[in-house]
């Protein structure tokens, strides 16, 4: 039996899915205003091309590459959620999960090796930026990591496969905040 929150909806969107969105338009909120003050002050601060050109391209890249791949693994857990098949969506989150650790793992040292040269998140205002919107978003990836976990460990037993897709939605949204964040903190020189 299924709890009573899982069965009602309001305005037609099971209830699970209308607090994800509700999730994600707040997030919007939050990270649409830190990008629109990056925007606005690099455009008042033409030093700022010269301090993001000690930005690693290649760790983003690789970031970049990273992150849509854990998506992929997301839409195919949700599609094997959808099958009822929670072993295999388990599996493919746990892919999913690992793409989250690479991340994480990839900004780790890119950052150590950034502060090893002296570009501290105290140098100057674009890399106060940099490190506020970049830890931001990891702190985000983490979060939904520890959640995906969660949700992975009940589909393996076949409970809760609607989740699934709620988790997938967030981690969409994440990436969708990097593809975002890696064109305007790296590349934009």
């Amino acid at each position: 039996m299924r709890p009573i929150a899982n069965t009602r909806s309001a305005a037609g969107i099971p209830t699970g899915r209308l607090a994800v969105w509700w999730v994600v338009g707040s997030e919007i909120v939050i990270f649409g205003g830190l990008l629109v003050a990056y925007i606005m002050y690099r455009l008042s601060h033409p030093e700022w091309a010269g301090h993001a050109a000690n930005t690693n391209v290649v760790a983003g890249g690789l970031n970049t590459l990273i992150l849509l791949s854990s998506s992929l693994s997301a839409v195919l857990a949700h599609q094997a959620a959808e099958r009822g098949d929670g072993p295999r969506a388990a599996r493919l989150l746990g892919l999913t999960i690992l793409g989250a650790l690479g991340f994480l793992t990839v900004k780790s040292i890119e950052w150590t090796m950034e502060i090893q040269h002296g570009f501290t998140i105290t140098a100057n205002s674009f890399w106060s930026f940099y490190y506020t919107a970049a830890g931001i978003h990891g702190l985000h990836v983490i979060a939904g990591a520890i959640i995906m976990a969660i949700v992975a460990r009940d589909a393996r037993e076949g409970r809760e496969l609607h989740r699934v897709e709620l988790i997938g939605i967030y981690w969409h949204f994440v990436d969708l905040v990097w593809i975002f964040l890696f064109p305007l903190l790296y590349i934009a020189k």
